[in-house]
């Protein structure tokens, strides 16, 4: 993974706002809107947010963590990543019942995005 890329933190480039709510905000990628953020977290060294793609991926939840994002548009509440729908599409699934707590998932997310960013 690129040294330069934090997986778990926003980048300088996204203008976000910590503390602004990202929830109900759409979500873009390269090639195409992707779905709306279900939920977001600013967490410290795990800071992220879940996106409900809805029929695109058959209804699936994806984590992308906020090394993902681009850039934020608070205007028209939408977050830009650099990814493509089908690099989102072919991510680790959401699992619920794990938490940012268990490194081995948090790792697992983390591997699949930094392989982008080398």
């Amino acid at each position: 993974m690129s040294a330069t890329w934090d997986a778990w933190n926003y980048r300088e480039s996204a203008a976000r706002t910590a503390g602004s709510g990202l929830v109900g905000y759409r979500v873009h990628a390269t090639d195409g809107d992707i779905g709306k953020i279900d939920d977001a977290s600013d967490e410290v060294g795990t800071s992220r947010i879940v996106v409900d793609t809805g029929p695109w991926i058959f209804g699936r939840k994806v984590v992308l963590p906020a090394g993902t994002v681009e850039r934020v548009d608070d205007t028209e509440q939408k977050v830009y990543v650099d990814l493509t729908k089908e690099q989102i599409k072919n991510s680790p699934e959401w699992d619920e019942s794990s938490t940012m707590d268990d490194s081995e998932y948090r790792n697992r997310l983390g591997s699949y995005y930094g392989g982008f960013y080398r």
